[in-house]
């Protein structure tokens, strides 16, 4: 073979190399935009010690905030979980936290920790209804009590608003466990 041939070859493979980690890169940047993933390290840990599905943590980090820590509802709630002062101090005293202030939120760990204390207290208020406990985290528990508490439905969620919570909650779970399953320890 000539060295010129050669030469275009060797280029042709090197412009084939770079665009496959090109494309590599562009699919972790789509991947970053549209399922984003931060403080694996925290969401494992709080999984393990409350028993829940890192998944299932990181699904409703991304419904609530999108994985942006300063977030703040009209509500008052704050941070990557959302929880609002008020759930938090009863969080706080129930168990066993010496002092809170609300600017404790918004620290990732203190509110991934919050976020999943109030998550698996709700999965077993509700006997471990998903559905149910997730309405209760987006609409209250009251509201969920009026749906049909531990045998509420889909269906029977009565705000368009929660159902597609819900809805997203557990879409993305699933997609967390698809695309993350190594960084969630899954």
């Amino acid at each position: 073979m000539s060295r010129p041939r050669l030469l275009v070859i060797a280029g042709l493979g090197l412009l084939a190399a770079l665009a496959v980690g090109r494309l590599v890169d562009v699919e972790e940047a789509i991947r970053e935009v549209t399922l984003p993933l931060r403080h694996d390290d925290i969401i494992r840990q709080q999984a393990a010690e409350k028993d829940l599905d890192p998944a299932l943590i990181a699904a409703v980090i991304y419904a609530e905030s999108w994985f942006r820590d300063e977030q703040q509802s009209h509500a008052g709630a704050r941070g990557l979980m959302q929880v609002t002062p008020e759930t938090a101090r009863a969080i706080a005293e129930q168990s066993g936290g010496t002092e809170f202030v609300v600017s404790d939120l918004d620290s990732a760990q203190i509110n991934i920790s919050y976020g999943s204390y109030h998550l698996r207290d709700l999965l077993d208020t509700y006997d471990g209804n998903l559905v149910a406990a997730l309405a209760a985290y987006n609409a209250g528990s009251g509201n969920v009590e009026d749906w049909g508490g531990a045998g509420l439905e889909l269906e029977d969620i009565r705000f368009p608003e929660t159902r597609a919570y819900v809805e997203q909650v557990l879409a993305k779970r699933e997609e967390y466990r698809d695309g993350y399953a190594e960084d969630l320890g899954i």
